[in-house]
């Protein structure tokens, strides 16, 4: 699909690779509406790509949130083409820590965010990519979403964070086939190691030491528009479809 002229909707956009991704996309000519919870950090972060970019407040979680944005999308231009899910938190905690519980509350919302809030955007981006004109390849829309490497390589403390990246991969295939009539592709990237505000608590020397040990090339973390030029050519290359394409220099936790 030629994302020149195209609509789409990216979530999580008010930072890392969110953000990197409403740049891309508009850089390529699209329309894009920018969607976050933080609404004050999204209309800053947004304001210098320009009128080609509108933003929206949106709980990925909430239904009403999500029907509304993507009710926008098609109002205000006529339709969706592609959507882009970077919305995700990481809920660190350990299933048992000095007696205490991993809280049940933790892990609904996290996986309420990664995953009930992806499909969430999935299923509404879906209804209205159905409603589009297919383009030469029957192409009327294409989802991209965001597992992780920690869907296979979980760390100690990603319990609900990986379980909802694995999810996420998982759910690629059936989603997939349920839209292959339709005319939409689906397909998920697991970014590793990559310098957003998700790594930016991590100490200095527990990141370098990430580097200098597990990513095989090249020796730095993956940097916001890596993955963004990623998600672009996921759109525009008609014949990926129902996979999981890993981006991590090739680390090996």
């Amino acid at each position: 699909m030629d994302i020149k002229n195209t609509v789409a909707l990216v979530t999580g956009a008010g930072s890392g690779l969110g953000l990197a991704t409403c740049k891309a996309l508009v850089e390529a000519g699209a329309q894009v509406v920018a969607v976050d919870l933080d609404e004050e950090r999204l209309v800053r972060e947004m304001a210098p790509l320009g009128e080609r970019v509108h933003t929206l407040k949106v709980d990925v979680a909430d239904d009403a949130s999500v029907a509304a944005a993507v009710a926008f999308a098609v109002d205000t231009f006529g339709g969706l083409h592609v959507a882009v899910n970077c919305a995700g938190i990481l809920g660190p905690c350990k299933t048992l820590s000095k007696g205490e519980l991993f809280p049940l509350d933790l892990w609904n919302r996290v996986i309420g965010v990664n995953l009930t809030g992806t499909f969430n955007v999935i299923r509404h981006a879906a209804r209205a990519m159905a409603a589009n004109e297919p383009n030469e390849d029957g192409e009327r829309g294409v989802i991209v979403n965001t597992s992780s490497g920690a869907a296979w390589q979980g760390q100690m403390g990603q319990a609900a964070y990986s379980a909802s990246k694995a999810a996420v991969m998982g759910l690629t295939l059936p989603v997939a086939r349920d839209l292959a009539s339709h005319g939409v592709r689906v397909v998920a990237l697991a970014p590793g190691l990559f310098e957003t505000g998700m790594s930016a608590g991590m100490p200095a020397k527990v990141a370098q030491n990430i580097i200098d040990n597990v990513i095989l090339f090249p020796n730095r973390m993956g940097q916001a528009p890596e993955f963004s030029a990623l998600v672009c050519h996921v759109v525009e290359n008609a014949y990926l479809n129902a996979t999981t394409l890993s981006i991590d220099g090739g680390a090996r936790l």
